[in-house]
């Protein structure tokens, strides 16, 4: 009877299992765009970097007001792409949270019902021991006894 309920489960731990496989691929997708994200932010910052090592190299040289210009015009688009990008990681990193935690309720179900599953061939298979156990019993008391002489 326990094993039928096991049985009956599998169909369920099928079903909670194959959500658990989606939400890890989900959880990849999103690892791996927080992944680019960052890469993303670090090479504008790298590149607004340089380009503000540019204005020290050339600054200290003099440069023209259209020069000057066009710098701070770019420095400036530069901090705006910055910005940006900063918030485009925040935003994949709060769907990374948001996988992760659907990953983590659906691993937490699958191994639930594995438990579930695995006390009840557990029970079932006590059942049977104590049922072979009757039997052997039975079948030692109805035989005759060959008392020592």
């Amino acid at each position: 009877m326990a094993t039928s309920r096991a049985a009956r489960l599998a169909p369920v731990v099928e079903m909670a299992e194959k959500v658990e496989r989606a939400a890890v691929q989900r959880l990849g997708h999103f690892q791996g765009q927080v992944r680019l994200a960052e890469t993303k932010l670090m090479e504008l910052e790298r590149f607004r970097s340089d380009y503000q090592q540019q204005w020290i190299n050339n600054g200290s040289k003099g440069v023209s007001g259209q020069w000057l210009m066009n710098y701070q015009r770019f420095l400036n688009q530069l901090e705006t792409a910055v910005g940006q990008q900063q918030k485009s990681l925040a935003w994949h990193e709060n769907n990374l949270k948001t996988a992760r935690s659907a990953w983590q309720q659906a691993y937490a179900r699958v191994e639930g019902l594995r438990k579930l599953v695995q006390r009840y061939i557990d029970e079932a298979r006590m059942l049977e021991d104590k049922r072979e156990q009757r039997l052997l019993d039975e079948l030692s008391q109805r035989l005759p006894r060959h008392d020592a002489l």
